[in-house]
């Protein structure tokens, strides 16, 4: 195994085999010896399962403590205390004598979770026409920068993919509400994940950019009522789209 890579085995067959995949993209650093290590390796497998494309495969990932271990350069003990703590914000589930794997949601669970996602994120829209500066705001229509012209955004979609994320995490920041964030970050992972999934589908990717220049073309103009009604629109045009075509999470 090659230093700085993220392993995992999923079950996938009658048998319950575990067959070995090949390693991630996602890079984890040995983490520096502190008071704080658990804290640091808590953080580090966070944001590791945060970039996961946990929808990508068609089960669970499991996680490897022996090789998270390794990765990190620590013992297992602040692996367990990582994974105990993943546990309990509902981003990993242990499962006994299987072992621990990240959490996927349901459709119905993905569809709740998105609601709360439109409630929330179309509250930190508003805020945002109220307490963002006009230099903040003009960094949302920066990011779109690279998808304009006729091939766009079908032409850099992993790119684009990247920007999509983005674009919300923006509008929560802009809110200015560290309670809002707070909030959103348990419901992040599985929004990334299944937007980042679901960007590819059918023409989603075409409609997002269109969504979203309506979204910041609102937020500019400072017009509250209209940019918050958009962006909770946005976040139910996702969850027709789950109801409707996505089959993989039933």
């Amino acid at each position: 195994m090659k230093p700085g890579t993220f392993w995992y085995t999923v079950y996938q067959n009658s048998d319950n085999e575990r067959l070995p995949l090949a390693a991630t993209n996602i890079k984890l650093r040995p983490v520096r010896t502190s008071v704080a290590l658990k804290d640091q390796v808590y953080g580090a497998l966070k944001s590791a399962i945060t970039a996961m494309d946990i929808y990508a495969d068609g089960e669970a990932a499991k996680l490897d403590e022996r090789r998270l271990a390794e990765d990190l350069g620590v013992s297992r003990t602040p692996i367990r205390e990582a994974l105990s703590r993943l546990e309990q914000e509902g981003l990993v589930e242990m499962i006994p004598r299987k072992g621990t794997f990240v959490a996927r949601k349901s459709k119905e669970e993905i569809l709740e979770m998105i609601s709360v996602w439109a409630a929330l994120e179309s509250m930190a829209a508003r805020l945002a026409t109220q307490v963002a500066s006009d230099a903040e705001i003009g960094e949302l229509r920066e990011l779109f920068v690279t998808f304009e012209g006729e091939e766009a955004p079908q032409a850099h979609i992993d790119e684009y993919s990247d920007t999509n994320i983005r674009f919300h995490q923006k509008i929560i920041s802009l809110s200015k509400s560290e309670l809002l964030k707070q909030m959103t970050d348990s419901l992040f992972v599985h929004m990334r994940a299944i937007r980042a999934q679901t960007i590819t589908e059918r023409d989603r990717a075409d409609r997002s950019i269109i969504d979203h220049l309506h979204i910041i073309e609102a937020i500019e103009a400072r017009d509250t009522e209209l940019a918050e009604r958009l962006v909770r629109e946005h976040s139910f045009g996702l969850a027709d789209h789950i109801n409707n075509y996505v089959a993989y999470l039933d």
